[in-house]
């Protein structure tokens, strides 16, 4: 078969990895990445002299990161780059400055065990900047690109509302609510009283009106919740760090407690 075209997921972790696996069920797709024993080195080379049309970087945000996507876009030449990492706000408008080509940021959303599932389960939500070059056309091809891949997608007004939501209403909100949770079983330990009776008064509450979510109050590890902290720095939300550290000081089994699943919510560590 003779390909035209292909796409490239550089960062094959546990966001790219899974994205890596979903597109090339649709679409020719190669991986990349600097830890080459998560490569297909046969298959990267196979198609080197095939033009790509979009890179997908899912590399870890940091202070190379701009730095790292001008490298791969002089390796891999492609005509459009979607951002799935995690950013900064005002990433994507920065560096589509300092690129001739569009540049799409779509967040990632989902549990990093089932990815690949939920990459199908939620929209993937994505925008482009109004001065990107060709901004209409690479959004309609990656919409077509989602679609192919059987993934519901919807065009947001700007990178920044993104970047912002990805951050302030996912990972930092969800910091928030376990932070209540450690405060209020730190509270039911200090008088004595099981936490789970305590808190089915708000069973009923929760199914009639929504907004009293009941979280496992784990200690909060893995890297996006606290880590995403820095990409915002916003002072009142460095209080889910404080809490945190605090809850680890006043419980014992903190870190090691067995983890659960509430229904309607993620488990702790989900991130």
């Amino acid at each position: 078969m003779v390909f035209t075209a292909k796409n490239v997921v550089a960062g094959l972790g546990e966001i790219g990895n899974p994205i890596y696996r979903l597109l090339s069920k649709h679409l020719l797709c190669v991986g990349y990445d600097i830890d080459e024993s998560l490569v297909d080195i046969k298959k990267l080379q196979k198609y080197a002299d095939v033009p790509t049309s979009f890179l997908h970087i899912c590399t870890p945000f940091n202070e190379k990161f701009d730095a790292n996507i001008i490298s791969l876009c002089e390796r891999f030449a492609p005509k459009v780059i979607v951002i799935h990492s995690t950013v900064s706000p005002n990433t994507t408008s920065l560096l589509q400055k300092k690129l001739p080509i569009p540049v799409i940021y779509s967040a990632t959303r989902g549990v990093h065990k089932r990815m690949l599932s939920d990459l199908k389960k939620y929209t993937k939500f994505y925008a482009i900047e109004k001065s990107a070059p060709n901004q209409k056309w690479a959004a309609t091809q990656y919409a077509k690109i989602l679609k192919q891949c059987n993934i519901k997608s919807k065009k947001m007004s700007s990178p920044l509302t993104l970047e912002l939501a990805k951050i302030i209403v996912d990972t930092t909100y969800y910091g928030w609510l376990i932070n209540y949770a450690q405060l209020s079983n730190m509270i039911a330990k200090k008088h004595g009283v099981d936490y789970d009776e305590m808190w089915q008064f708000s069973d009923e509450i929760h199914k009639f009106l929504g907004n009293r979510p009941k979280m496992f109050p784990g200690f909060i590890g893995g890297h996006c919740v606290i880590p995403n902290l820095s990409l915002i720095d916003e002072e009142a939300f460095w209080q889910i760090d404080k809490i945190n550290n605090l809850y680890a000081k006043k419980v014992k089994d903190a870190k090691s407690i067995a983890k659960k699943y509430v229904k309607g919510t993620q488990s702790y560590d989900s991130k």
